[in-house]
């Protein structure tokens, strides 16, 4: 009886016991954007409407919805020159069929590589109407996919990229948006803070599930900690994640934005419910209508966000 009466209250302890994302900050502000991962879309929201940054009264009231910006989407290999060693960097350039010039956009796989189903996401944001590059840095220096170890040469790989776009003809805007996922997001981040590319060629950061810790950095820290330079990061940030994301990941990005709120850093961290990891590329055989809901969402709110910070540097 003893014993289960000790299970008992431990798992009460547990039940009334806030999440990381319940976790407020000092000035009262919510880590999360959707505060709760389950309070997006919850059956019973008690939220004010003041605070349902995503409501639409065009909607609500009206019916009018929000009608995105289509294009048919031309890609065309490509490599450029990293100054740095000389290493040649593959690449795949993304735009839209449309003559015309489009805002720059810097597309950074993670550690699964640039294959087949990676290029749907640097496609997908193209159909937005960007010129999206994305560099293959594991190709560029004869790295398997998916890699344990972290070769500190390859973010200069990627840094190189954002001149190399910015040069292109097609490119309508002087300054790019970061865009990425899981280690992607280690990369851009190196790319904005270490090559202080923040201070002039980059005005925002956007990332899905990214990896906010040195991937060589010691396990405590893959777990209880972020990488040091997102104190430094100073562009608008956008994050996504699934609900159901990793644990030692969300706690990182979670701890992070967190501490970023609390610097008045400009930073929107959205949970999506009932999706994990990885929602915007699973394939179909598994896929299911939350992965797609989060997917399409994300990517319209991902593009709206650069389309805002990139229009006022467009080319005279």
């Amino acid at each position: 009886m003893i014993i289960r009466l000790l299970a008992a209250l431990w798992l009460a302890s547990l039940s009334a016991a806030p999440s990381a994302a319940q976790d407020l900050p000092p000035d009262g502000a919510t880590v999360s954007d959707t505060a709760v991962g389950r309070r997006f879309d919850a059956p019973v929201n008690t939220l004010p409407v003041s605070d349902k940054w995503w409501w639409s009264d065009d909607w609500y009231d009206r019916g009018l919805l929000d009608v995105p910006v289509n294009h048919q989407v031309m890609e065309r290999q490509v490599s450029y020159l990293n100054k740095s060693d000389g290493t040649e960097v593959p690449a795949v350039l993304f735009r839209p069929q449309t003559q015309g010039a489009y805002p720059a956009v810097l597309f950074q796989h993670g550690r699964r590589g640039l294959d087949d189903i990676i290029k749907r996401l640097a496609r997908r944001m193209a159909a937005r109407g960007f010129v999206v590059l994305a560099p293959d840095v594991y190709a560029a220096r004869f790295i398997e996919q998916r890699p344990i170890e972290h070769l500190e040469e390859t973010e200069s790989d990627v840094n190189a990229g954002v001149d190399f776009l910015l040069a292109q003809p097609d490119v309508s805007t002087t300054r790019a948006c970061l865009y990425s996922h899981t280690r992607g997001g280690y990369y851009t981040l190196k790319v904005a803070v270490k090559f202080g590319r923040q201070n002039g060629a980059v005005v925002c950061y956007v990332s899905f599930y990214p990896h906010w810790q040195d991937p060589a950095a010691p396990e405590p820290m893959q777990v209880y900690r972020y990488a040091a330079e997102i104190d430094n990061l100073e562009v608008p940030t956008m994050v996504f994640i699934g609900e159901y994301e990793q644990y030692q990941r969300r706690r990182s990005i979670e701890t992070a934005v967190r501490f970023m709120k609390q610097a008045g850093k400009d930073v929107k961290l959205v949970i999506y419910p009932g999706v994990g990891r990885g929602f915007d590329f699973r394939p179909p055989n598994v896929r299911t209508f939350a992965d797609d809901l989060a997917t399409k969402d994300s990517n319209l709110r991902a593009a709206t966000f650069m389309h805002t910070h990139l229009e006022k540097w467009l080319k005279n």
